[in-house]
């Protein structure tokens, strides 16, 4: 009964951070910081039965990298990137609450970096809010132009690829490539070739959210 509950629990979180904007969802996990701590235990749960966790990917690629580069982790989590590659880049972890030390609690359209300062943002499973696409803009401003924006998505999230990636060169960057080969996630990579334009363009269903069938 304990577990139904807190799968109950988890579910309920897990639809209130999809559905709503980073900053009401800031202002949730503000009001009771233990919604974080609840979500990410349940989202530990669930991480346990996927063949591929896709920020094992991120560290392969980081530590394949001999230069030392700036990362943005948008959306970290736990911040398993910055204390696995930590030692060998410039880590910046940042999400609603700071689960630990690691961590710099915020919206993540709103980061506490200097415009044109960081190599590579990574978004794994992090296009939560509802205005997603001012998470993007903020992954703009903050990378220098050749930056890397790396995105990894829930699959059944991504019902238009060619729409969402459109969206995203509309915001100043280049798909570079697309890894679809895992059934449960798609990765996509782009460069930054320019700034976000100044105007927001509204793209609202590009991400459906992840929602969990009631039991």
């Amino acid at each position: 009964m304990q577990q139904k509950l807190k799968g109950a629990r988890f579910r309920w979180i897990n639809e209130a951070l999809y559905t709503t904007t980073g900053d009401k969802a800031l202002e949730m996990v503000q009001n009771d910081p233990t919604i974080f701590e609840e979500y990410h235990q349940g989202f530990s749960a669930q991480v346990e039965k996927w063949p591929v966790n896709p920020v094992d990917v991120f560290i392969d690629y980081l530590r394949s990298k001999p230069k030392q580069l700036v990362v943005a982790d948008l959306g970290c989590g736990e911040a398993r990137l910055s204390a696995t590659v930590g030692q060998q880049h410039t880590v910046h972890s940042f999400d609603l609450v700071a689960y630990n030390e690691l961590i710099t609690p915020c919206n993540i359209a709103d980061v506490p970096l200097p415009s044109d300062s960081v190599d590579m943002a990574i978004f794994c499973l992090a296009l939560m809010g509802t205005d997603f696409i001012k998470f993007i803009r903020e992954a703009n401003r903050i990378l220098r132009v050749g930056g890397e924006l790396k995105i990894a998505e829930v699959v059944s999230r991504v019902s238009d690829v060619d729409a969402f990636v459109l969206a995203l060169e509309g915001q100043g960057f280049k798909l570079t490539r697309t890894n679809a080969k895992n059934k449960m996630f798609i990765m996509l990579d782009f460069t930054k070739v320019k700034r976000s334009p100044a105007k927001l363009s509204d793209k609202p269903n590009l991400l459906k959210p992840c929602i969990y069938k009631r039991r």
